[in-house]
């Protein structure tokens, strides 16, 4: 049993108060653990309304939340360029950090945060946490039992048009650090590297199929974008464990003829396992073993949503375990990603150079919130 120090809350201030903050203040009643005191934007008005809306304590500048003295994890929900440069500030104080994806542009800036926090003994954590819920926890528990034998083969089909015909400001989605596989890769990869460990080596092929976009969402309907990042990418994939597949991430197609409830299929020796869509907690995994596909019954506690990987980082503080969505596996997704890239490039091969264990899985038979025994 934890002892008076490992149940102690864990003081979180959140940088970055858009649209997806809400989902993290939404979810953050939910994990004892965690106490969400202080929120910041470099807009204030939008700091002062989601800590109206969600009952936070303070609104800060982002200068005063870092240099906070009683907050241990600095929550990073801004833009991908500013990621590590927020993340860094955050080390530099003595903090921990926890960012949405991707961990950073590229390799060398990621590598960056990550040596600064282990000389300062600290932890990075960062989205995505969905492989924590239900949906893609289920699907590993049933690999892992051997439900489909040995895993052969995978396809992970995320193919769309994009966002500049909904999103207020979808700019940055057609920018180095955006585009497709930057964006949703990393829900289909860390769920990947979940179920099937490490990968051996990629190839990539990527391509700019619509040079130029036009937004028709409010309120900049109108306006030009200059696509300056892949918006098509298709990469194959070894893993160690013997299994290879292929991913496409698209911002570039129509009418995709793909199952977007189950947009990840396992092959196996023994069987097919239809996987969840992992940009979200729960959802149904169906098994077939020869006759037909069927439902898997859910073990794992459905319900959570975004901050469950904070949550599970703040048990990892105050028992020193590991956390989940840890450094090791945002640096694999990053380095993944951009590995297709370079592939696509210059035509060869790329091995990932981090070494990489799955996380543990998630406890079973644990009351709602709780994330440790």
């Amino acid at each position: 049993m934890p002892n008076t120090e490992s149940l102690r809350s864990v003081k979180v201030g959140v940088i970055g108060c858009g649209n997806i903050s809400s989902q993290y203040f939404e979810n953050a009643p939910k994990f004892p653990i965690l106490e969400v005191v202080a929120c910041a934007d470099l807009n204030p008005e939008a700091a002062r309304a989601q800590a109206e809306k969600f009952h936070i304590p303070q609104t800060l500048t982002p200068e005063q939340l870092l240099a906070h003295p009683d907050i241990e994890i600095v929550l990073n929900l801004t833009l991908p360029q500013t990621h590590v440069a927020i993340g860094l500030a955050a080390i530099a104080q003595g903090k921990h950090t926890y960012a949405e994806k991707p961990l950073g542009l590229d390799r060398n800036e990621a590598i960056k945060l990550l040596d600064a926090a282990a000389a300062k003994n600290l932890r990075v954590g960062c989205a995505p946490d969905t492989f924590l819920g239900a949906g893609i926890q289920t699907a590993r528990k049933a690999v892992d039992d051997g439900l489909i034998g040995t895993p052969v083969a995978f396809t992970a089909f995320m193919m769309g048009r994009g966002h500049e015909s909904w999103h207020p400001s979808p700019e940055f989605y057609y920018a180095p650090g955006g585009g497709p596989m930057f964006d949703m890769g990393p829900y289909y990869l860390t769920a990947l590297l979940n179920i099937l460990g490490p990968i051996k080596r990629l190839t990539g092929a990527a391509s700019i199929a619509v040079p130029e976009r036009t937004i028709t969402s409010q309120p900049k309907h109108g306006q030009i974008i200059t696509v300056t990042t892949p918006d098509h990418i298709v990469g194959t994939l070894e893993f160690v464990q013997g299994a290879v597949g292929t991913i496409i991430t698209s911002f570039a197609t129509h009418h995709a003829q793909y199952d977007s409830e189950f947009p990840i299929t396992l092959y196996g020796t023994e069987g097919t396992l239809k996987v969840p869509d992992p940009n979200g907690f729960d959802g149904r995994v169906q098994l077939n073993t020869g006759a037909g596909f069927e439902d898997l019954p859910t073990v794992f506690q459905t319900g959570y949503g975004r901050m469950v990987g904070v949550a599970d980082q703040a048990y990892g503080i105050r028992t020193g375990r590991p956390h989940r969505a840890g450094a090791a596996l945002a640096y694999n997704v990053l380095d993944t990603m951009q590995g297709f890239l370079d592939s696509s490039r210059t035509g060869l091969a790329y091995s990932p150079t981090l070494a990489f264990e799955r996380p543990a899985p998630m406890p079973l038979g644990l009351p709602f919130g709780i994330l440790d025994e």
